[in-house]
């Protein structure tokens, strides 16, 4: 891929080869940053998985960084006011499921209690190619709604390894200072050396590194940070 004479430059400023502290790296990312606009801050994690082993789980950053998210609650009317009361965009059954079977998508994640997923899983083909399907593993299947609500209105996010066993994921923007940026990339390999599988080698993160989304990127010394 040929890059652009202030992405070049930009690789002038640091040593591409070298791994820095977590620390170092995110102040470098902000360094880097060399376009006119808030980038994301994307950290990339490649894990050494086994061939039946996955890793998915959710985590909510100490330092948030994106807009409040739309929520929608498929429940029984009922419970549609409670879901309301706690905040979420969106709560009902017939109504929304409806809605979006005709394509509807205007929501950023969607819970549902258990006793909705038999109609709610036959939305498969629109909410499964968004990523918008409500799954028991990152608690978007459950009867405790308040509780989901309140975890993603405050930013409560999945994470999950690719089939070549990479993650990528969003850790921050540009503008925050990088010592934020920096607790919440910590907070993540804390959670994933939790989640690792119980057979998982030693060296079960192969390699780490932080970008802008625009910039390159920089490699981050896992060892130093363990």
């Amino acid at each position: 891929m040929k890059h652009g004479k202030k992405y070049r430059d930009s690789l002038k400023k640091y040593d591409p080869q070298q791994s820095y502290k977590v620390a170092k790296a995110c102040e470098l990312v902000k360094e880097l940053h060399y376009v006119n606009f808030d980038e994301t801050v994307e950290l990339h994690v490649a894990l050494r998985l086994g061939k039946s082993q996955t890793v998915r789980d959710t985590l909510v950053f100490p330092n948030q960084f994106t807009a409040e998210k739309k929520v929608l609650v498929f429940c029984s009317d009922e419970r549609a006011k409670e879901a309301l009361d706690a905040g979420a965009a969106y709560a009902g059954a017939a109504e929304y499921i409806e809605k979006v079977k005709g394509g509807w998508l205007d929501f950023d994640v969607a819970v549902a209690t258990p006793d909705m997923m038999k109609d709610v899983g036959r939305l498969g083909m629109v909410l499964g190619r968004k990523g918008l399907m409500p799954n028991p593993k990152t608690g978007t299947v459950t009867n405790d709604i308040v509780s989901a609500i309140n975890e993603l209105k405050k930013g409560r996010t999945e994470f999950r390894a690719d089939k070549t066993g990479i993650i990528h994921i969003a850790v921050g923007k540009v503008s925050m200072e990088p010592a934020k940026v920096a607790e919440n990339i910590t907070t993540l390999l804390t959670e994933l050396d939790r989640k690792k599988p119980a057979d998982a080698k030693a060296d079960f993160v192969r390699s780490v590194s932080v970008s802008s989304s625009m910039g390159p990127g920089v490699w981050v010394d896992v060892k130093e940070e363990a």
